[in-house]
């Protein structure tokens, strides 16, 4: 009996650790999550900042427009077991939420998701690393600033600060906006490498007041 309950101690010892999680391996399976999050407080991309998630109401974070009816109306708290659940089926936990991942199965890498996220989501922590520095348009080349925009039927045709002169089809020209302090100049939009399947290039402008004021109809 005295072995058995040993063994039944060490068993459960073990069963503890793994669900623990190990934080350094967490920090390799976070960069499947670093596409579309930041762990820099208010620095929001595709999705809401990570920073201080621990103890947040779902849909809580004020700096971020974008949540889904669905997931400000859950009512959840973020916590290890809420994020576990999260981590592993979204859809499910949420159904309607906006977040298109399909979840991480693998019980043992989510346990090393949360074990990083909780220690990396708060204030100051060394293992959030260095924000992820993007390339700011305003000082993009003269190759990729846009001059003049003219609209002819069912074509573009862009100007270049080079003087170069590209002609697209209307459909494959796709306009953003990036207002952060990263994207263009006012009134100085920048063109980047194509995106979504079936674009062949993109132009990005300040603000949408500008797309309609900057393009000119002209054949």
């Amino acid at each position: 009996m005295r072995t058995a309950a040993m063994l039944f101690a060490f068993l459960l010892a073990s069963s503890g650790s793994m669900a623990a999680g190990d934080a350094q391996r967490g920090a390799r399976v976070f960069q499947a999550c670093a596409a579309c999050h930041s762990l820099e407080p208010e620095r929001n991309l595709t999705g809401p900042s990570l920073a201080g998630v621990w103890g947040r109401k779902a849909g809580g974070l004020e700096s971020f427009v974008r949540y889904s009816g669905a997931l400000k109306n859950s009512g959840i708290v973020w916590n290890g077991k809420t994020l576990d659940a999260w981590a592993k089926d979204p859809e499910a936990v949420v159904p309607g939420n906006y977040m298109s991942f399909p979840g991480i199965k693998e019980e043992r890498a989510r346990a090393d998701l949360l074990a990083f996220l909780e220690k990396a989501s708060q204030p100051g922590s060394p293992l959030a690393g260095k924000p992820r520095a993007l390339p700011s348009l305003k000082s993009a080349p003269p190759d990729n600033r846009v001059t003049a925009i003219r609209h002819c039927k069912d074509s573009y045709f862009v100007t270049s600060a080079a003087g170069k002169a590209l002609a697209y089809w209307e459909f494959n020209l796709r306009f953003k906006t990036d207002s952060s302090a990263s994207g263009p100049a006012p009134n100085a939009p920048v063109m980047v490498g194509q995106g979504m399947q079936g674009d062949r290039a993109q132009v990005v402008f300040s603000s949408p007041g500008e797309i309609a004021a900057f393009i000119k109809e002209g054949c």
